[in-house]
């Protein structure tokens, strides 16, 4: 049996395969049929605990004493299906994934075989998940670990997917305020359902209008770039999306500091770490070998003070030409002289498209530690195509990018 890590794939053996999640409280199990788009032909290809059966694709309900499971008969799912993704959220209304640690088994849905266990890790906040999924290549099926989480729960991925929801009527209360004159309806209404009616649990009520909304927590939720640039917080992540379209576009990742006292020059060296699905080191960029990839990605080369306004370094990464077999990327810093970062201050990586020099994503390195080496963000490839960036800001021990291979696969 194959114990799976993010990204990692293995061809299908068995025709017809059942996906269970397990973890310590009862999880809601459904499955979504894609196209080549990535979204549902229509809500008919959202297969839940409310409509369990689809084209190759059915929902079997544990009852509470099982997990519940997505069987894919592969031989019967529709030619223009590209994909399955298997999804868990917790049954509790509003209930994160925070202290519980679900588990996904591959099965062979006719013996019952355990092919494949995969457990998503570093999980918090998140409500739901996009687990495995299931989807041809050159015309074989094979199951990739996933792991992508939402904290907006099930309904979050349904829409995401193309899947509309409806959303239950409130009961009526009496208002102890007068009522806010109603909101205009907007000029883009979404197009009305093409299958039955998609019934969701509700999501936790909304706080009394008198208690102010608490704050997003860094880290959660999926935003893109459709409302101009971002900046990022420690362990946020920015889906490289714009207008609905991934950014597969030339981009320039310019790293930036400076000395924090004044008069001593600071000689810091950026590099990108590229890896494989299973977290395998491909190829590092950093000053001593400055094109990877066949030139999708290239390094400016050494600067040796940090003094200047401006980039001190600068790694430009073609997106789409990027190899398949690369699933991820770790841009890092490190002090080859062996200063250390209390020794630097405004540290910082921001993500530019190239085309524009238009500055699309910031981190900025708001703590310090006495160490020689950080890594400042990651790029991961998507199942679904597009590349998500992360603010990492942590701190190792490691005077060059050679010692920064192994803590940077951990970060992924």
């Amino acid at each position: 049996m194959t114990v799976m890590t993010p990204g990692s794939n293995i061809p299908l053996t068995a025709p017809r395969v059942a996906v269970d999640v397990a973890a310590p409280v009862r999880l809601d199990v459904s499955g979504l049929l894609l196209t080549a788009d990535g979204k549902v032909r229509s809500d008919d290809d959202f297969i839940f605990y409310n409509q369990p059966t689809g084209p190759g694709v059915s929902h079997r309900s544990g009852g509470g004493s099982a997990p519940d499971a997505i069987t894919v008969d592969t031989a019967a799912v529709p030619p223009g299906i590209e994909k399955i993704v298997v999804t868990a959220s917790p049954d509790a209304a509003g209930q994160s994934f925070q202290g519980i640690e679900p588990t996904a088994t591959l099965r062979d849905a006719d013996s019952g075989a355990a092919l494949a266990t995969f457990t998503p890790p570093r999980l918090g906040a998140e409500t739901a998940l996009v687990v495995i999924e299931i989807y041809r290549r050159g015309g074989a099926w094979k199951a990739r670990a996933v792991g992508q989480g939402y904290a907006n729960g099930l309904a979050g991925i349904a829409t995401d997917f193309g899947v509309t929801v409806e959303e239950p009527t409130p009961t009526p209360t009496t208002p102890t305020t007068p009522a806010a004159p109603p909101t205009p309806p907007t000029t883009h209404a979404a197009p009305p359902p093409t299958g039955p009616a998609v019934h969701l649990p509700p999501p936790p009520a909304a706080p009394p209008a008198t208690t102010p909304a608490p704050a997003p927590t860094p880290g959660t939720g999926k935003i893109n770039l459709d409302k101009g640039r971002v900046n990022l917080q420690k362990n946020q992540t920015v889906s490289l999306v714009k207008g609905g379209r991934p950014l597969l576009t030339q981009v320039k990742m310019g790293l930036g500091w400076e000395p924090a006292f004044r008069g001593k020059d600071i000689d810091l060296d950026a590099s990108v770490i590229a890896y494989g699905p299973q977290r395998n080191h491909i190829e590092s960029c950093y000053f001593g070998k400055l094109s990877i990839l066949n030139g999708a990605i290239k390094h400016s080369g050494d600067n040796l003070t940090g003094e200047g306004a401006g980039d001190d370094e600068v790694i430009v990464v073609d997106l789409g030409r990027i190899p398949a077999e690369v699933s991820g990327l770790v841009f890092t810093v490190n002090s080859f002289s062996g200063q250390k970062f209390t020794e630097v201050t405004k540290a910082y990586c921001r993500l530019l498209d190239a085309g524009t020099g238009e500055e699309l994503v910031r981190f900025d390195l708001t703590s310090a530690e006495a160490q020689t080496g950080v890594m400042m963000a990651k790029l991961i490839r998507q199942f679904s195509g597009e590349w998500e960036m992360t603010g990492l800001g942590d701190f190792v021990k490691a005077r060059t990018v050679r010692g920064m291979v192994k803590p940077a696969a951990q970060a992924l």
